[in-house]
């Protein structure tokens, strides 16, 4: 099916972009470890990086996807390119005011974004001059998602799956360049990474002007003008923002709070940079995908259509996300020491950052349920239900994580550990109220063949967790044998392989897939 390789295209992408990512990451630990200047530039790239996630990741296409591919079907080309270019004209008059705000405010809003540097003067000083560099690539980010929604509406995902590349190589290369000279976590070395994040923009945005100009749809620079189409889409855009991005904003006040702490911060950044490698493969490829299928599938008045691709997007993501989220769970101390113990990332970092990242692997299955069911009410123009569903979550999670973290430090427990438990927990209140409410309106049925099969792969999921965990023991003495990274790497990627093996024998010998459905899903991701 076209969907299942739209699927496998945005999935393999991402693939790739997290690869380098983790290779950013490893460099990044490695120069810069847990200390007050990776404090200061997972703030200072946690801002302009919210907003790439939420307008690139598919949050900002919930209203403009919609609106969007009408006019292409409805009024040709011509006229959806001009709704495209007073919609770039209206994103960058806003932004760029508040873009010029946020700079010259920048040491006030030091206050909401870091709350507990203002303890440390020279971290709170250097988050606020990193912030400054990096803030310019909100600006980028918004016309890079403006242009894959026009690009993903005409069925073209390479180029908008590929712009997060460019932000790995780019700050990849700059980590080596700060290693090259010597700069190993000092300021100089987080200079560096934002001055990278902020050339990174700018190619990003490059890339994309090259793939609208192949799709014959380069948009032109207009005078801001509020048009009907723009009205509809500030109404649509701002609820669709904030819902589609409820997973980023309860990250990013989890980093608020974990400013008090220090080193919480970067820990809590190496986890979620682990778990989210799932979640963008499976969650952001079945949401960009899932939103202009569904939306054609409506207009067409296909509800069998629409219907069978939500469950077959949901079949999908839970065969991936189950399996990956136990893994998670079950060997973090694995996963993180070979990752990321080297340099000036410890030993005794390596125990934190995996305990969090066991907390967020729980909460992951939730987090990609949110990327499946939203685009059902996204495709209606109904984005205020899940915006108040996201409120709600983001309360619950506001509440929780400043409970539980002050409750955790009073007990002498690792306080971030409370932040990635009421992060969890929010997302899966939030993915249930989306569930329900679909259920009720009859939008969301689930069919005979997901109905057998979700069990099935629950079952296959287990049976590899047990797995893992037998092989984890047997794999130790190699794990943590100091044979060198390569050996290192060696023995996790066996045991890794190991548990696929494993779950991909269960899927098989329990009937979710045959040989030959596998041999295809393998190789096109499609069934």
């Amino acid at each position: 099916m076209k969907l299942y390789k739209s699927f496998a295209t945005v999935g393999g992408l991402t693939l790739l972009s997290r690869v380098f990512g983790f290779l950013r990451d490893i460099l990044i630990a490695a120069s810069l470890g847990t200390g007050w200047v990776a404090d200061a530039f997972v703030v200072a790239f946690r801002f302009p990086n919210l907003f790439r996630r939420l307008f690139g990741e598919g949050a900002f296409n919930s209203a403009f996807v919609p609106i969007f591919a009408k006019k292409m079907e409805g009024e040709g080309k011509e006229a959806a390119r001009t709704f495209a270019e007073e919609a770039m004209a209206g994103l960058l008059f806003v932004l760029l005011i508040v873009t010029i705000v946020a700079e010259l405010a920048m040491p006030l809003l030091m206050f909401a974004l870091a709350p507990g540097f203002d303890a440390e003067p020279e971290k709170f000083d250097l988050a606020v001059l990193l912030t400054r560099i990096t803030m310019p690539y909100l600006l980028c980010m918004s016309l890079v998602a403006l242009m894959s929604g026009a690009l993903n509406s005409v069925g073209r995902f390479a180029e908008s799956s590929s712009v997060s590349i460019v932000l790995n190589l780019v700050m990849a290369v700059a980590t080596l360049i700060a290693l090259w000279l010597g700069y190993t976590a000092g300021r100089e070395a987080g200079i560096i990474q934002a001055l990278a994040v902020f050339v990174a923009g700018i190619l990003q945005l490059v890339l994309l002007m090259w793939g609208m100009k192949r799709a014959g749809l380069s948009l032109k620079l207009r005078r801001p003008k509020w048009t009907n189409d723009l009205r509809r889409l500030w109404q649509l855009g701002i609820p669709g923002i904030i819902s589609g991005g409820v997973t980023q904003l309860n990250i990013a006040i989890g980093t608020m709070i974990a400013t008090m702490q220090p080193g919480a911060v970067s820990q809590l950044y190496y986890a979620d940079r682990l778990y989210e490698l799932p979640l963008a493969i499976v969650g952001i490829a079945v949401g960009v995908v899932l939103l202009p299928d569904v939306a054609r599938q409506l207009r067409a008045g296909n509800i069998a259509g629409v219907m069978d691709s939500q469950n077959r997007s949901l079949e999908f993501a839970m065969l991936l996300t189950i399996p990956a989220a136990l893994a998670l769970a079950i060997i973090p101390s694995e996963i993180v020491r070979v990752l990321f113990e080297r340099g000036a990332f410890s030993e005794s970092d390596t125990q934190a950052t995996a305990s969090v990242l066991a907390i967020f692997a729980l909460g992951l299955p939730a987090f990609v349920l949110i990327k499946v069911f939203s685009p059902a009410y996204f495709a209606r123009e109904d984005t205020k239900t899940p915006m108040r569903y996201a409120a709600i979550s983001l309360t619950a999670n506001t509440i929780g994580s400043v409970a539980l973290f002050f409750l955790f430090k009073n007990l002498g427990w690792m306080p971030q550990l409370g932040i990635a438990i009421a992060t969890s927990l929010g997302g899966w209140l939030n993915a249930l109220l989306l569930w329900s409410t679909l259920r009720t309106q009859g939008a969301f049925e689930i069919d005979a063949r997901l109905q057998r099969n979700l069990p099935l792969i629950a079952l296959a999921s287990a049976a590899m967790a047990a797995a893992l965990y037998w092989a984890a023991g047997a794999f130790a003495g190699y794990l943590k044998s100091g044979h060198g990274n390569l050996a290192d790497a060696a023995a996790l990627g066996a045991l890794v392989t190991f548990g696929m093996s494993v779950f991909a024998a269960m899927i098989l010998a329990t009937g979710v897939m045959t040989p030959a459905q596998f041999k295809r899903f393998t190789r096109r991701g499609g069934t």
